[in-house]
């Protein structure tokens, strides 16, 4: 797996103030324009580790979601901000940053609206949400855009919140995801067993262990039990390869809430 592209940081374009996380649209030094989520938000590099892992499995699994970049932030760019809000987040994010590439005039999906994805693409997106345990895509914040008639899958900050203090991790690996009834994709979902052969023989440790190689060791520096980046890469990566070899609880839970829709 290639790593993300590194770029640097040249304007702050506008903030994105319907995000919790204050996220903003930044220009880079490729001429680029990056949706960028700051190392000091109140998650903290945490999230962007679950943001640039989660995403680039996803994209590994061939699902839909824009480029991630490592952005390099300089505090001078906080510096020139009027606003004292955007100012102290930026110069706090001196460093490295997590970015998506901007897909300009795109749109949340609306499932009242929009049409429909296919079957299986919403099989997938529920399966895979499920093992990386992603408890932010419902329909009231989908965090899908569609962009020329395609959806794209966004912000994966809040998934594998085991982080959050590394307590029993085995124990969450196993556990059954009761929050996947309300997914935004599940009523337009085929079967998830049916996904789950289709995506499941495409994981294996080297491709996690190669996904955790490419988050720079700065973004781990908050782990939770204050280990060694080599340490924690390894936690992840057992992990969700624990979660994937004993995911017949979590499966049919996904299995049983899209029947019963």
């Amino acid at each position: 797996m290639p790593s993300p592209r590194r770029v640097t940081a040249t304007r702050y374009v506008t903030p994105l103030r319907e995000g919790g996380s204050l996220p903003a649209i930044l220009e880079a030094d490729d001429d680029g324009m990056y949706v960028t989520k700051f190392r000091a938000a109140g998650h903290g590099p945490r999230a962007l580790v679950a943001e640039l892992a989660v995403g680039e499995l996803a994209r590994a699994l061939g699902l839909p979601v824009p480029e991630l970049v490592l952005v390099d932030v300089d505090a001078a760019l906080g510096r020139a901000e009027a606003d004292a809000e955007i100012q102290q987040l930026v110069v706090g994010s001196a460093g490295t940053n997590v970015g998506l590439d901007y897909l300009p005039g795109s749109l949340s999906f609306d499932p009242a609206v929009d049409r429909p994805p296919s079957a299986e693409f919403g099989a997938d997106v529920v399966w895979f949400d499920s093992w990386v345990v992603n408890i932010d895509r419902f329909p009231q914040n989908p965090n899908m855009l569609v962009w020329h008639g395609r959806p794209w899958l966004i912000d994966h900050g809040a998934a594998l919140y085991v982080h959050a203090n590394w307590k029993a991790p085995e124990v969450a690996a196993r556990q059954r995801f009761e929050l996947v009834s309300r997914h935004v994709l599940l009523p337009f979902a085929s079967s998830i067993h049916e996904a789950d052969e289709r995506l499941a023989p495409r994981i294996d440790r080297a491709l996690l262990e190669a996904t955790f190689a490419a988050v720079p060791d700065d973004l781990f520096e908050d782990d939770a039990l204050r280990r060694e980046p080599p340490e924690v890469r390894a936690a992840y990566v057992d992990f969700l390869e624990l979660r994937l070899a004993e995911r017949a609880g979590w499966l049919d839970e996904a299995e049983e809430a899209r029947r019963a829709r």
